[in-house]
């Protein structure tokens, strides 16, 4: 039957002509390539071919074609929403006092920062001695002043002294998490909830500080 279905597929093409139309992934392929290739088979791995070429459409051992069950996905259908939560802003810090609506009085980091001068070697919590004491800091060998932005501390700084707004903290986490940016892109880093097909329905997707503290990172918090 091998050599029976070898004869089939080869008949009535020259050496140097293409294989006809509906033999799927093999068409283009000259005569004389697809013979070699067949002599060096074994009668499994010619099954194989067959099989695996009916993804396409492939003449069989009698010429008859072989239909493949797989659908292409239609091309017409809309694909909902994927939505990336994104922090919602600067963080403030409770000064313990209300506003006039009774809410919480939050400051911003600006609001004492622009009064300090930065040091830019402290990297570790038990070098604050004015604020943020009891901070857990446990981020390589990075300082403070690796990701925040000292000419204004209601951003980040990116490696290169760009500024970037807190709501695009990824952007500065990929800077040396890079690998795990490749597997979020790919779907197999962070947590998500929704739907895998998007022709079903939408998908909300974390960012890195949903699931890592930026100031110690390792996971679980």
């Amino acid at each position: 039957m091998r050599g029976v279905a070898r004869t089939s597929l080869l008949s009535n093409v020259g050496t140097n002509e293409e294989l006809p139309p509906g033999t799927g992934f093999l068409n283009g392929m000259k005569r004389g390539n697809f013979q070699t290739l067949l002599n060096g088979m074994t009668g499994a791995s010619f099954c194989g071919l067959v099989f695996f070429g009916a993804a396409g459409k492939m003449s069989g051992a009698d010429g008859a074609g072989v239909r493949s069950d797989t659908v292409a996905p239609s091309t017409n259908r809309s694909l909902h929403e994927v939505v990336i939560k994104r922090p919602a802003g600067p963080p403030g810090v409770a000064t313990g006092l209300t506003n006039f609506h009774g809410q919480p009085a939050m400051a911003s980091c600006r609001s004492c920062h622009a009064t300090t001068t930065p040091n830019i070697d402290t990297r570790t919590a038990a070098e604050l001695d004015q604020f943020h004491q009891g901070l857990k800091y446990v981020h390589g060998n990075l300082t403070c002043l690796s990701c925040h932005n000292a000419k204004n501390y209601d951003t980040l700084r990116l490696a290169d002294s760009r500024p970037v707004e807190f709501t695009d903290v990824m952007t500065l986490c990929s800077q040396c998490h890079g690998s795990q940016r490749r597997d979020y892109n790919r779907g197999l880093h962070g947590g998500m909830n929704g739907h895998w097909d998007l022709t079903r329905g939408g998908r909300t997707r974390n960012t890195c500080i949903n699931c890592h503290d930026p100031h110690a990172p390792a996971f679980p918090l």
